[in-house]
């Protein structure tokens, strides 16, 4: 089971997002959240394995200062944004899915993020995906 947060100020995205997460049995979205401290207070309440974050929240809140708190809390990020971000963000985020974006890869995106969670894929850093529609920064062991 993964458990995840849709952090998104955009209403109606957000409840789409979460209809389509929730298409997998396996998946489940505990909360949505428009900003940083709507976020943070869900997440105390029900800790997530995983928090779809867009860039540009509610109330003027950033998705990178929100990375920062959850990655202080141990949960990772996969951001949500209309484009890639100009530098890396390795140490924020898992990748970034990049709007607009089909079912398909989203869940492709899923995917790839619990198989990161899970110790089953490693990734070097800055690849985009065979979808072209995420991209994901990740450890080069080898």
């Amino acid at each position: 089971m993964l458990n995840i947060i849709v952090v998104e100020d955009e209403p109606l995205f957000a409840l789409t997002l979460k209809q389509l997460i929730e298409l997998n049995p396996f998946h489940v979205v505990t909360a949505v959240a428009d900003d940083c401290e709507s976020a943070l207070a869900t997440v105390a309440a029900r800790r997530p394995d995983l928090a779809l974050v867009d860039l540009q929240l509610a109330r003027g809140s950033s998705g990178f200062a929100l990375a920062a708190k959850l990655r202080d809390l141990a949960i990772p990020c996969l951001f949500t944004s209309g484009k890639v971000p100009s530098f890396p963000i390795p140490d924020l985020a898992l990748g970034c899915l990049i709007k607009p974006f089909t079912e398909a890869d989203l869940v492709q995106a899923l995917k790839t993020a619990e198989d990161m969670l899970r110790g089953r894929e490693r990734l070097r850093p800055g690849r985009a995906s065979h979808t072209e529609r995420l991209w994901l920064y990740g450890s080069d062991d080898g």
